[in-house]
């Protein structure tokens, strides 16, 4: 037995609203029907998946986060330092170029969720516009095991379109 993939990701929000407009704004996600808990919650369509939002009242845990793809990072980075969603202290910076090209970006909702979006190739990027993008090498060695590490493994057919 084993699973087959990711079907939906929930995170809470303290201000649900002002959490589906960042996603809304952002990403593009769309809003779609939503069973009812007996509490507050709204469901986004994330590509073939979807994202859960539901009303939290206590805390988000400070590392937790996922990881989206999109189809164009520097439209994504641009509305994200538009909202002053760019996170820089968890992971030390807020965007970062790792060893095998691949460049991932943090972000913090209204919510207080972390969410990374990844991008599959740095020479496809305008660094000009990306004044925060640093080698993640600058903040920890990557020696060994690191140099072999992929955020695309089994991912021949992902093409981002916009850059």
């Amino acid at each position: 037995m084993r699973a087959l993939g990711f079907n939906h990701l929930s995170i809470g929000s303290k201000d649900l609203e002002a959490s589906l407009r960042f996603y809304e704004t952002v990403f593009g996600m769309e809003r779609i029907p939503t069973y009812n808990f007996g509490f507050t919650t709204q469901y986004l369509r994330c590509g073939n998946l979807q994202l859960h939002v539901f009303q939290l009242d206590d805390h988000v845990p400070v590392y937790q986060h996922f990881a989206l793809d999109v189809d164009d990072f520097h439209a994504v980075y641009e509305a994200a330092k538009k909202l002053g969603a760019l996170e820089s202290v968890t992971f030390r910076n807020a965007i970062n170029e790792l060893p095998d090209g691949s460049v991932q970006m943090y972000l913090r909702d209204p919510g207080g969720n972390l969410l990374e979006v990844d991008w599959p190739d740095v020479t496809t990027l305008d660094r000009s516009r990306i004044p925060e993008l640093r080698s993640l090498a600058e903040f920890a060695p990557q020696e060994g095991e690191a140099l072999a590490a992929s955020l695309y493994l089994d991912r021949p057919d992902f093409a981002p379109s916009g850059h």
